[in-house]
């Protein structure tokens, strides 16, 4: 949602300031929230301005700035699942991290994770053919 134009801002507050009015009728007057209008209010007293700040943003994640560690750790472990990835960075960086944060980290670097090793994964071939 856009942010209430800087004019719209300035009347609000000059509609309280001027007249005898409460908070309340103000709002329905320019058709907005009275909580928005007290955050007016309270921002013209504290800031001296009523400009909006700014919006948005991306999150950033716990494992950014890690690129290199990780690739060198799926390099090193290519078969290691994502549970045996978090246990190993959690014991080289004493950072422990859930294993949605680590499959996350990867996807993000496009490094591919196996679900289950690879001998547990051929040992169920056998026993299903039996």
């Amino acid at each position: 949602m856009k942010a209430y134009s800087i004019d719209l801002r300035e009347k609000i507050v000059l509609a309280y300031s001027q007249g005898d009015t409460s908070i309340r009728k103000v709002a329905n007057r320019f058709g907005v929230a009275k909580s928005f209008v007290q955050k007016l209010l309270s921002m013209n007293k504290t800031q001296g301005h009523v400009q909006p700040k700014q919006q948005g943003g991306a999150q950033k994640g716990e494992l950014d700035g890690y690129e290199t560690q990780l690739a060198a750790m799926v390099e090193q472990y290519p078969d290691a699942t994502l549970l045996e990835y978090c246990e190993y960075w959690g014991t080289s960086y004493a950072h422990w991290v859930s294993t949605s944060t680590m499959c996350r980290a990867l996807q993000k670097q496009k490094l591919t994770v196996k679900k289950r090793r690879y001998a547990a994964a051929k040992g169920k071939q056998k026993e299903s053919k039996i």
